[in-house]
């Protein structure tokens, strides 16, 4: 939540029962913030391409969108899918990962998350941006070489609407790359 115009603040995750997947954004935007729902911005593609491949949604964003909060949370943590960001808080004037102040980065307790779901198999970051930080706050620290040895990780195209150079069809091919073949009913 804002704390002020450009301080924020994380989303509790959206932990599954037996998380196979954890899927980690960077910071969740401003209309996202004040929702308190991740991906709240109605062109943000992550809620129709994670239907579609979890529950078998037809890809398009307004019959997702139309769909309650809850209920997509629902179906996508009964499919064994968690959603996090890496940071915890951060400086960042409006909603773009780029605007992001580096000396502001407190990342969340990924290495705790980890430890309570030893049966994720996969984390898929969402763009380059929570790569880059996946990397630098959690991969290169000696908990977090250790927590997330195991695990394989990969980058998916971000799915904010800033990142417009893949169609929604381009994006969900490769997001179905990335999550693999480990979600599905628990």
């Amino acid at each position: 939540m804002p704390l002020t115009d450009h301080h924020v603040e994380s989303l509790p995750p959206l932990e599954a029962v037996s998380l196979r997947v954890l899927v980690l954004g960077t910071m969740p935007g401003v209309q996202s913030l004040v929702a308190r729902q991740y991906y709240a911005h109605p062109r943000n593609a992550f809620w129709p391409i994670a239907l579609a491949h979890c529950s078998g949604f037809p890809l398009e964003s307004g019959k997702v969108s139309a769909m309650p909060y809850d209920e997509r949370v629902k179906h996508v943590t009964d499919a064994a899918l968690g959603v996090w960001d890496v940071l915890a808080r951060c400086e960042r004037p409006g909603s773009l990962d780029s605007a992001i102040v580096r000396d502001s980065e407190v990342p969340n307790d990924l290495v705790a998350l980890a430890a309570r779901h030893p049966e994720l198999e996969r984390v898929v970051l969402n763009g380059k941006t929570a790569e880059r930080l996946f990397r630098r706050h959690v991969l290169n620290t000696e908990k977090g070489d250790t927590a997330f040895a195991r695990i394989p990780y990969c980058s998916a195209p971000s799915t904010s609407p800033a990142m417009a150079s893949l169609s929604l069809e381009e994006k969900c091919a490769r997001w179905n790359e990335a999550f693999g073949t480990s979600l599905g009913p628990t």
